[in-house]
């Protein structure tokens, strides 16, 4: 029986940041320019004035501190609240392909191997900067990979529903390695003049490589022990924008082709909801939570990740057991989970087992058992 190991993992990190004080000092001069040109209306009641941010309710509400960019200058305009990211002919390497080829060369590198040893790609991420060709075939492409890629979107469970797609094509013998590769780049979806919002997201880059256990020498890499999915559906966290937005111009401009949610509903409905699903992941592979050496949890809300980590272990977990990496990241929708497990797993030993487990929109959530080889 040919089973799953994940190999290597990539991360690519934009080199540009924006720390909260940042964020604020521009999100605040947009805040009086708006309150100033609208002065009239605010005071016919026809508008309400927006509210000023702060630095505190940010890291108190998120846990977020700082979060990487590709662009800062833009998102810091009080003038245009939006990273600049000029667009590239059809002859030049897209923006997400730049980024998924530092995280797969990582990935490749660290795992000792080539993309000669490549037979798939699968890019998985929230938003794609076009509808096709697919990113993964240009990836592909880029790469010299020969075999087959495509693209997926389940938000940001996107990382962890491709792992399993990956797990399933080497199980099943139709790749020997495939790498899933998620470029998030979400600034670009982001309302930088939302107050409820407008801190939770930054960019990256996360790779992983997926091979049959006969490739990977003993002791390197994790075991997957088992992957589960569930989706539900939900309007809590939405993006409208798409192709059909130009048949209706009254909708052009509108927040809601751009990332909104009701946070509150979110975070009541989503939590015991993850909880349930990796209880009962654990449980079918005859697993019980206290077996668990650490949980890489998807980085958008540091109480949300604590209340699931307290959920599942029926006590509140140490840093150690449910690292962090939301500070300094930010929300980095589906590459936040394999940060953290990039970030975190050198210090694992053979047989100490874990779970990779992302949710978002959708509602999706997707949990990932792994040992330590």
């Amino acid at each position: 029986m040919i089973k799953a190991v994940i190999s290597g993992t990539g991360l690519y990190t934009p080199p540009a940041t924006i720390d909260n004080d940042e964020l604020v000092q521009a999100f605040n001069a947009y805040v009086e320019l708006y309150n100033e040109r609208h002065r009239d209306e605010i005071a016919r009641g026809e508008l309400v004035a927006m509210e000023p941010s702060a630095s505190g309710f940010i890291e108190k509400a998120s846990g977020i501190k700082r979060r990487h960019v590709i662009d800062r200058e833009g998102i810091l305009d009080p003038e245009r609240m939006c990273p600049r990211i000029p667009d590239r002919s059809n002859d030049e390497p897209s923006v997400q392909c730049d980024m998924a080829v530092a995280a797969c060369n990582e990935a490749l590198s660290r795992a000792g191997k080539t993309a000669a040893d490549v037979d798939a790609i699968i890019v998985a991420c929230s938003n794609l900067q076009r509808a096709y060709p697919a990113v993964s075939i240009e990836v592909q492409a880029a790469m010299g990979v020969d075999g087959f890629a495509y693209d997926m979107n389940v938000a940001c469970s996107s990382a962890t529903f491709g792992l399993q797609a990956a797990v399933n094509a080497v199980e099943n013998g139709t790749a020997r390695a495939v790498l899933v590769v998620s470029p998030e780049i979400c600034s670009g979806h982001l309302n930088f003049t939302d107050r409820d919002s407008h801190f939770i997201f930054g960019d990256a880059c996360t790779a992983i490589l997926v091979e049959r256990d006969s490739d990977v020498a003993d002791g390197q890499g994790f075991d997957v022990l088992g992957t589960r999915l569930k989706t539900q559906f939900s309007n809590n966290i939405r993006n409208n924008f798409g192709f059909l937005n130009r048949a209706d111009e009254e909708g052009v401009g509108k927040p809601d082709k751009l990332f909104i949610q009701q946070g509150r509903k979110v975070f009541k409905e989503v939590s015991p909801l993850v909880a349930e699903t990796i209880q009962g992941h654990l449980e079918s592979l005859s697993l019980t939570p206290g077996a668990l050496r650490r949980m890489w949890l998807h980085q958008a809300n540091l109480n949300m990740n604590q209340l699931i980590a307290r959920r599942v272990l029926g006590r509140d977990a140490t840093e150690d057991e449910a690292p962090v990496i939301l500070d300094e990241y930010a929300n980095t929708s589906s590459a936040g989970s394999i940060i953290a497990f990039h970030k975190h797993q050198s210090d694992l030993v053979s047989g100490d087992l874990g779970v990779i487990c992302s949710f978002g929109a959708g509602y999706s959530i997707g949990s990932v058992v792994v040992r330590r080889r």
